[in-house]
């Protein structure tokens, strides 16, 4: 029974370590900028054709995952990515609008606390014109007021209605 269950333990501990291995991400190829320098990263991809230059986004994030402790909202990052990934294949800057609506227990990376690691992120995307949203229904729930939250964070009355009114001002919902 005891060489049973060591046996057990080993193949499972090699196979565990054989499934990382083979889901591993080679993110060598990602690199931040050049809107965002510290936080964004993204990658070039080979074969595909020029986004054109006369493209304009309005797209709108929809963040309910709250960050990991000590780390940056992922929701958040991604928006930076975008922003990131699209002025490096020649999309200007200005013909890119985004809006960050947040919503449940993400609206606490909103706070302006010293230990929040997302607000230096958010400040820097909110000096770039990324416009982050906080239901107010969540933000109610949570007992947080507007004081409590970064300078430059707008509050709706939901996050339903924040993604209705882009909806109306031709802003699409990103999924991701």
């Amino acid at each position: 029974m005891k060489v049973t269950l060591t046996r057990y333990a080993i193949t499972a501990a090699v196979a565990a370590f054989l499934a990382s291995v083979a889901s591993a991400q080679d993110m060598s190829d990602f690199k931040t900028g050049p809107v965002f320098t510290d936080f964004g990263p993204h990658a070039p991809v080979q074969g595909i054709g020029a986004v054109p230059a006369d493209t304009e986004f309005a797209v709108a994030f929809d963040v309910a995952t709250p960050a990991e402790e000590g780390r940056r909202n992922r929701g958040f990052e991604s928006a930076a990515r975008f922003v990131n990934m699209h002025v490096a294949a020649g999309v200007p800057e200005d013909n890119i609008r985004l809006a960050v609506v947040v919503h449940g227990k993400a609206v606490n990376d909103l706070l302006a606390s010293p230990d929040n690691a997302s607000a230096d992120m958010v400040r820097a995307m909110l000096e770039s014109g990324v416009r982050f949203i906080v239901c107010g229904q969540s933000a109610a729930a949570y007992g947080i007021n507007h004081e409590d939250l970064l300078p430059g964070v707008e509050m709706a009355l939901s996050a339903m209605t924040a993604h209705a009114l882009l909806q109306q001002r031709g802003y699409t919902v990103n999924p991701f």
